[in-house]
C-alpha cells in the first residue's frame, strides 16, 4: 500500500514537471504559428540597447513579459539590434522575435547629409543598402539625370528609412519626391518674387558649400545676389570644385591656380551668371537663404581659421581683410 502511494506520488511529481516543461516551452517557443499579417516594427537609430528594444516590444503588444525575450536573448548570445524595420506578428513567439531581430532589418536608415553631390550621396546608399559597382553607376550617369531639371540638387538631405531591396531608379525617386514635399513652400515664396525655382535651388547649392554655418548664409545669400544684379562675375571656389571633380583628394580639396583656368560653364571665375545645375543638394536654410537674403551693400566675404564670416564693400576693403584674417 505505501508502495503504491509513493509511485502515485512519483507520477504525479513527474507530470507536474512535463506540464511546467510544456507550458515553458510553449511561451518561450511558442505553438505551431498560424499564417498571420506582419507589422512593421521600428527600431530607432538612438535606441540604447536591447532593454529599450524589449520595452518597446512589450509597449507594443508584441511580448508580454520581458523576462522571456531576455531568456532568450541570453540564450542566443545576440549583439545588440541593429536599427531599422522588422517585420512581426504579436503571434509570434520571443524566440521567433529574437532569431528576425538578429537578422539584418529589411528597412535600413540611410542618413544624407546637406552640401553633398550626387556622386557622394551614391557612396552612401551604395554602402547602406549594398548597391553592386553597377548599380551604383546607373545611379549616378541614369537614374538621376532622366529629366535635365533633376540632374542635381534634387536629392534633398534627410534621414530616410528605405527597403534594403528597393531599386536605385526608386530611391532616387524616393528623394526626389522628398525633396519636392520640402521645396514647395519655397517655391511657392520664389513664384511670388519672381524667381525661377531652378535659380533658387543653384544659389542654395552654392551657399550651401559656401557657408562657415546656417547663420552666415542670409549674408552669402545677399552678396551672390548683389553680384548677380551687377553682372558681376561670382567668382566662387565651390563651383570649380563641382567642374574639376574628385581628382584623388576629394570632391571638395581647395582648388589651385590652374583649377581657376578650367573651361567650364562651372567655372564661375570665367563665366558670369549662374552655372547649369545646382552644385550640391542643399539643405532648407540654405534655400530659405535665397528667399531671404540679409540687406548688405557687400560684394565680398571671407571666413576667418574660426570660419567666422567677415563681407567687404569694395576689392580694397576684401584685401585689407585677406591681411586681416588670413595672413
Amino acid at each position: 500500500m505505501l508502495d503504491n502511494k509513493k509511485n502515485l506520488k512519483l507520477a504525479l511529481a513527474g507530470a507536474g514537471i512535463l506540464i511546467a516543461a510544456i507550458f515553458t516551452y510553449l511561451f518561450l517557443f511558442g505553438a505551431p504559428e498560424k499564417r498571420v499579417s506582419t507589422e512593421e516594427f521600428i527600431v530607432n537609430l538612438n535606441t540604447a540597447d536591447n532593454q529599450a528594444v524589449i520595452k518597446n516590444l512589450k509597449s507594443k503588444g508584441f511580448i508580454k513579459h520581458s523576462w522571456a525575450l531576455n531568456f532568450v536573448f541570453g540564450f542566443r548570445n545576440e549583439q545588440k539590434i541593429q536599427p531599422g524595420g522588422y517585420e512581426i506578428s504579436k503571434s509570434m513567439s520571443p524566440w521567433k522575435i529574437a532569431e528576425i531581430l538578429s537578422q539584418k532589418p529589411h528597412l535600413v536608415w540611410v542618413i544624407i547629409p546637406e552640401g553633398l553631390r550626387k556622386e557622394e550621396i551614391s557612396d552612401i546608399l551604395a554602402k547602406d543598402l549594398g548597391w553592386s559597382a553597377d548599380a551604383k553607376q546607373k545611379w549616378i550617369t541614369d537614374y538621376t539625370a532622366m529629366k535635365y531639371d533633376y540632374f542635381e540638387g534634387v536629392y534633398f538631405p534627410d534621414t530616410y528609412l528605405i527597403p534594403v531591396d528597393e531599386q536605385p531608379l526608386d530611391v532616387a525617386t524616393r528623394l526626389q519626391a522628398k525633396f519636392q514635399e520640402e521645396f514647395a513652400p519655397y517655391a511657392a515664396q520664389a513664384l511670388k518674387q519672381n524667381i525661377k525655382w531652378d535659380t533658387a535651388l543653384k544659389i542654395a547649392s552654392i551657399i550651401q558649400r559656401e557657408a562657415g554655418g546656417k547663420t552666415d548664409m542670409p549674408i552669402i545669400a545677399g552678396v551672390l545676389w548683389n553680384r548677380l544684379t551687377i553682372g558681376m562675375k561670382l567668382g566662387i571656389d565651390a563651383t570649380i570644385q563641382y567642374a574639376r571633380g574628385n581628382t584623388g583628394n576629394g570632391w571638395w580639396a581647395p582648388i589651385s591656380v590652374a583649377d581657376k583656368k578650367i573651361d567650364s560653364p562651372y567655372n564661375t571665375y570665367l563665366y558670369a551668371g549662374l552655372p547649369p545645375h545646382p552644385i550640391c543638394n542643399p539643405g532648407i536654410e540654405a534655400i530659405a537663404a535665397v528667399l531671404s537674403p540679409a540687406k548688405t551693400d557687400c560684394l565680398y566675404y571671407l571666413h576667418d581659421s574660426s570660419r567666422v564670416i567677415h563681407c567687404a564693400k569694395t576689392y580694397e576693403e576684401h584685401l585689407a581683410n585677406i591681411q586681416k584674417y588670413l595672413k
